[in-house]
């Protein structure tokens, strides 16, 4: 089989990585294409997935549709060459859903973004196969499919991630010592107008920096006050850190779920709270994330959990209660683009399937 991936966000390539590398060692001829958006790129070249870059991320809606058929266009000469027999695409990859329109065959997307209503109304209608989490709270209808877990298992289930202590070091760190990661994203995403994270970004940094050690990560540039807590080591590194760290809160959706599936509090600061399936089973069945849209609301927090002696080791027994429930994701991918299209209608004529995996 022939599979042409398209990626257009960093966590996309984790997403795929794992997936990709195991079709490919059962034979399997793939090609990945990406829209260069903030470290996607760093990070393909950091796992040395080769790749073919069809566009870039704009800011503004009127650049964004430009740039789509541009993008499309660049898909479309390469698919002409390639000759795919199936295209796999991630969050609101209307992209892969057109192409598919265009060159007669299938298209599969993995969505997690209930509130992406833009990029739900140019993919939906056009996709061949929708998949989404089982939390998911939109239904798509007849083309949707949901499996048992969340994207960011697809790469941090303990089958594929193994933390690496030696990322320690390049901060200055011990293992033990408490640190915390914020993360502050651009708020340009379609899903993201009209929407807002993180009120006091000093104040929160200052505030807790009288726990441990600060280090932000962030889309955009940073004020000269919070310069200093830059965040520096190589991107592919950020989940290692994660791992280690004391509590990671922060306005970035990814990050967050990133945190809670490596057993790290996690507290999640935005005005789309409630609007997530994903957000709202971790933190209502397996109190892993917690949501706050008010700053002062979630630092107060913080520092609340902070007075916990067994915070980290109590996080740890509620992510290893969560795997226990969930299915390996990569295992999943792997499984429905290799057996597409029975495995399309297996999974509807006996939706237990994907949690068999």
């Amino acid at each position: 089989m022939r599979i042409l991936f398209n990626i257009g966000h960093p966590a996309q390539v984790h997403f795929f990585k794992n997936a990709l590398l195991i079709l490919e060692k059962k034979g399997h001829v793939c090609k990945m294409t990406a829209v260069s958006k903030e470290v996607s790129l760093v990070l393909l070249d950091a796992y040395g997935i080769q790749y073919d870059v069809v566009g870039s991320a704009k800011p503004s809606f009127f650049s964004k549709g430009t740039e789509l058929l541009k993008i499309e266009r660049k898909l479309y000469k390469i698919a002409r060459s390639f000759k795919p027999d199936i295209l796999v695409g991630g969050v609101g990859n209307a992209y892969i859903a057109h192409l598919g329109i265009m060159i007669g065959k299938p298209s599969i997307v993995f969505d997690d973004t209930e509130h992406a209503k833009i990029e739900h109304m140019l993919m939906d209608p056009f996709a061949t196969v929708i998949c989404t989490p089982s939390s998911f709270t939109n239904d798509l209808g007849k083309k949707q499919v949901r499996y048992n877990g969340y994207h960011e298992l697809a790469y941090l289930h303990p089958n594929y991630f193994k933390p690496n202590p030696a990322v320690l070091k390049d901060l200055g760190l011990n293992e033990g010592d408490p640190f915390f990661i914020l993360r502050f994203v651009s708020w340009d995403a379609d899903h993201d107008y009209g929407h807002h994270g993180i009120q006091n970004k000093i104040k929160l940094a200052t505030e807790l920096e009288k726990y441990g050690k600060v280090f932000i990560t962030s889309e955009i540039g940073l004020v000269p006050e919070l310069e200093k807590y830059k965040l520096k080591i190589a991107p592919e590194k950020l989940h290692d850190i994660l791992y280690y760290a004391t509590m990671c809160i922060g306005e970035g959706a990814t990050v967050a779920v990133e945190s809670a599936l490596l057993g790290t509090p996690a507290i999640y600061i935005s005005s789309l709270i409630g609007t997530m399936g994903n957000f709202i089973e971790l933190e209502e069945k397996y109190g892993l994330i917690l949501n706050y849209n008010d700053s002062a609301q979630a630092l107060d927090k913080a520092v609340e959990l902070l007075q916990t002696s067994d915070l980290k080791d109590s996080w740890i027994k509620k992510r290893d209660k969560l795997l226990e429930d969930k299915i390996d994701v990569t295992a999943f991918i792997v499984w429905f683009i290799e057996n597409y299209p029975d495995s399309f209608k297996k999974i509807k004529e006996d939706r237990d399937i994907p949690n068999k995996l």
